[in-house]
């Protein structure tokens, strides 16, 4: 039987993306993501449900996630299902379940910072000219 291992998911991230190095110098990121689903329950109410997602980025999309993503910033993840597997000081069996991006699709502003972000805000931008109603318009 075939097998398929796809996973898209578009959501906020819940921290500062954390960046490391292997020993030969390959980057890596952990995100943590947020995705949030809305419905009606029974009783017809609106509740809202947050799935926690734990994301590793590699290489060069591991570097521009930790330098232009922060706290609160929206994402498209593309990637697929990865087990770690490892065993702890204490000898016990460990394991996590996590996404490894493919590709990391930054939404939003650039350098925007949200209501949820640690992340300093950019100096203001100048105005733009402005346009005078002259007669030297060409329309």
């Amino acid at each position: 039987m075939a097998s398929y291992n796809r996973v898209l998911l578009m959501g906020n991230l819940t921290r500062n993306p954390e960046i490391r190095y292997t020993p030969s110098g390959t980057a890596v990121a952990d995100l943590g993501l947020a995705i949030n689903e809305n419905f009606k329950n029974k009783a017809g109410e609106m509740v809202e449900q947050t799935c926690f997602v734990d994301v590793v980025v590699w290489g060069r999309q591991a570097e521009t996630s930790a330098e232009y993503l922060h706290k609160g910033s929206p994402v498209f993840v593309e990637g697929r299902l990865q087990l770690d597997q490892w065993e702890n000081q204490q000898g016990e069996k460990r394991s996590k379940l996590r996404v490894r991006a493919d590709r990391v699709q930054f939404l939003g502003t650039p350098g925007k910072a949200t209501e949820f972000s640690d992340a300093p805000e950019q100096a203001p931008q100048p105005p733009a000219p402005s346009v005078d109603d002259d007669d030297d318009v060409p329309f």
